[in-house]
């Protein structure tokens, strides 16, 4: 028997289709100069201090004396001690055997649900939503329920009345840029502990955070540790989406039916994982130093001058969005209540624009549009001055 799950996933990917869109604009019209606001990928390059952490350590393998095999199917010890130090310049302490050192978070999220009932597990699902999440638990047949981001909570859901076991969150989100704050989060901590749930915090973007009142991590929050998993990458913290270098947080004392879910984690990555490679895992350690965070800031720090491009012309124009200020996304309401792909179409074929159509994120996204800061300053300048003269 095969698994038909996952003939539930939908045939026409959103970004595929965006893809097979723009391919058929460009070729019918190759004198116009087409801009992607809508790439989720970054464009600057990663710091130097890293780069020449990798090479260094690329350069160790080619010495038999420095020469290295097999590594910790969860992370070398220092690399766990990097992350650790990491979490405490937020005033957050964790044990570095907590932590464990992978490729991404997308792996990582995809993965972990290993450790729960394929087809017993209820599932919360925040909409519009990162089309992972949903992928995952349709593959591994689980009841999703669907709780709706609208205006009206400016798109940061708050905890049904109703039971589950796993809730995802992603804060600030993708894909729309929408951040909780300390007492939001606590809400959600709460909760997962009052019903049994487990929390899966995709933290990707938090080192976009601006907001004092916006945590860096889930486990700043009293309570966290006994219901929630943190994951993060370096894949938007220091450009690391070709390198690949993430890592996970899941405290000794989520424990679930009597099981610690941290030695379930790690006993499925010794299984099923050889561990990350050693490279990338210098390139971690480098990143995370003073002098490395600070070198991969100034990309940050890049993509936030586009942000400001982006938001004054939405302001201007008086146009509902919410991201922007702690986040590289900018999720805007459609004018003139367009719909997503409607709006896809015209910024498409009349501007020569390219973002992301809400409804690709979920039913609630319909209406919506993404925008994202990872163009260059220029490009991303050009586009909004198109935006800002058109009359929708």
């Amino acid at each position: 028997m095969i698994n038909l799950n996952f003939s539930k996933l939908e045939e026409n990917y959103l970004f595929t289709e965006i893809a097979r869109r723009t391919d058929e604009f460009v070729r019918a019209n190759p004198d116009k100069r087409v801009i992607r606001l809508g790439i989720g990928d970054v464009t600057r390059p990663i710091a130097r201090v890293t780069a020449d952490a990798i090479i260094n350590a690329v350069e160790e393998l080619t010495h038999t004396e420095t020469f290295r095999g097999y590594g910790p199917e969860v992370g070398y010890v220092w690399a766990r001690e990097a992350v650790k130090r990491y979490y405490s310049t937020y005033g957050i302490e964790v044990d570095a055997d907590e932590i464990t050192i992978g490729d991404g978070i997308g792996e990582d999220i995809a993965n972990v649900t290993d450790l729960f009932d394929k087809g017993g597990c209820t599932v919360l699902l925040p909409d519009p939503v990162y089309p992972l999440y949903k992928a995952t638990s349709l593959i591994d047949g689980q009841r999703i329920i669907y709780i709706e981001c609208n205006k009206a909570n400016n798109f940061l859901p708050t905890p049904p009345d109703f039971g589950s076991d796993v809730v995802y969150l992603c804060s600030p989100n993708n894909p729309t840029g929408a951040a909780f704050n300390r007492r939001q989060l606590q809400e959600w901590v709460d909760y997962a502990n009052r019903v049994g749930a487990v929390i899966l915090y995709d933290n990707a973007y938090e080192r976009f955070i601006t907001d004092d009142d916006c945590p860096h991590s889930i486990f700043a929050i009293p309570g966290a540790r006994s219901c929630a998993m943190e994951f993060n990458s370096l894949s938007k913290t220091a450009g690391f989406t070709c390198v690949r270098s993430g890592y996970n947080m899941i405290p000794k004392e989520l424990v679930r039916d009597g099981v610690s879910l941290l030695r379930l984690w790690q006993q499925r990555q010794t299984t099923k994982y050889n561990g990350a490679p050693y490279m990338t895992q210098r390139g971690l350690e480098a990143t995370l130093t003073p002098e490395g965070l600070r070198q991969a800031d100034e990309n940050i720090h890049y993509y936030k001058r586009n942000v400001k491009l982006i938001t004054d012309v939405l302001d201007r124009k008086g146009w509902y969005y919410t991201g922007g200020r702690n986040s590289p996304y900018i999720w805007l309401e459609c004018p003139n209540g367009m719909k997503s792909w409607e709006m896809f179409d015209l910024l498409l074929n009349e501007l020569y624009v390219i973002g992301t159509p809400g409804v690709g994120f979920g039913e609630y996204g319909e209406g919506f549009f993404r925008l994202t800061t990872f163009n260059t300053y220029e490009k991303t300048k050009e586009a909004m001055e198109r935006i800002d003269r058109y009359h929708f």
